[in-house]
C-alpha cells in the first residue's frame, strides 16, 4: 500500500476488520483525520445551532448528507465520524460519544439516550501490541432504544425493537425484541407484542 492513503482505502481496511497499527499508512491517516473531525465537533458543541445547522455540521463530519429526520442534541463527540450511518427518524440525546472507525449502523426510529458510548475499536492485550486498534462494527436494528449511559462495544449487533437498559455494558449480540441490562448486559425479559 502506498504511503498516501485515501479515505476510501482506509474505510476498506477497517470495514474488512483489519487492525490499525502505529507507524503504518492506516495509523497515520487515522490520526490526521481525527484532527479535522475534532475541529468540526468543537464547532458543533461550542455554540447554538438550530436543527438544520446541526444536521449540516453532521453532514460535514460524515462527508455525506445525513437524513433530514435525524435529531441530535449536542454535545456530541466522534473521533472519526465518516463511518457512522444513520437511518430515518433517529434521535440522539446529549453527551453521546461514538468511536466509529469500525462502523456504526443505526436503524430507523432508534432512540439513543444521554451519554451513550459506542466503541468500535479495541486494543491489543499484549503490551507490545497495545497501541494497535482492532475494529469491528456496531449495528442497531430498527426501533432500538438505548438507555442513558449505556456502553456498546465493538462487534455487537442489536436486534430490531430491543431495549438497552440505562447503564448497561453490551458486549454480546442482543436478540430481537428483548430488554437487556447489567454489566455485562444479559436478557432481562421479552418485550410484549403491541
Amino acid at each position: 500500500m502506498s504511503e498516501e492513503m485515501t479515505l476510501q482505502a482506509f474505510l476498506d481496511h477497517v470495514n474488512a476488520g483489519r487492525p490499525v497499527r502505529p507507524g503504518t499508512p492506516e495509523g497515520s491517516f487515522q490520526g490526521a483525520f481525527a484532527v479535522e473531525t475534532q475541529r468540526l465537533t468543537a464547532e458543533l458543541n461550542s455554540a447554538f445551532h438550530d436543527p438544520d445547522g446541526i444536521r449540516d455540521l453532521l453532514s460535514r463530519i460524515a462527508h455525506r448528507p445525513v437524513p433530514e429526520t435525524l435529531r441530535l442534541f449536542p454535545p456530541f463527540t466522534t473521533d472519526f465520524g465518516v463511518n457512522t450511518h444513520f437511518g430515518d427518524d433517529v434521535f440522539i440525546n446529549s453527551g453521546c460519544r461514538f468511536q466509529d472507525q469500525g462502523g456504526i449502523w443505526i436503524g430507523d426510529r432508534c432512540f439513543i439516550g444521554h451519554d451513550v458510548v459506542m466503541a468500535t475499536l479495541d486494543h491489543g492485550l499484549a503490551v507490545a501490541d497495545r497501541a494497535t486498534t482492532y475494529p469491528a462494527p456496531i449495528r442497531l436494528g430498527d426501533d432500538v432504544w438505548v438507555g442513558a449511559k449505556a456502553v456498546i462495544t465493538k462487534g455487537v449487533t442489536v436486534g430490531d425493537g430491543a431495549v438497552i437498559a440505562a447503564g448497561a455494558v453490551v458486549t454480546r449480540d442482543v436478540p430481537v425484541g428483548v430488554v437487556v441490562g447489567g454489566v455485562p448486559a444479559v436478557v432481562l425479559r421479552e418485550i410484549p407484542a403491541s
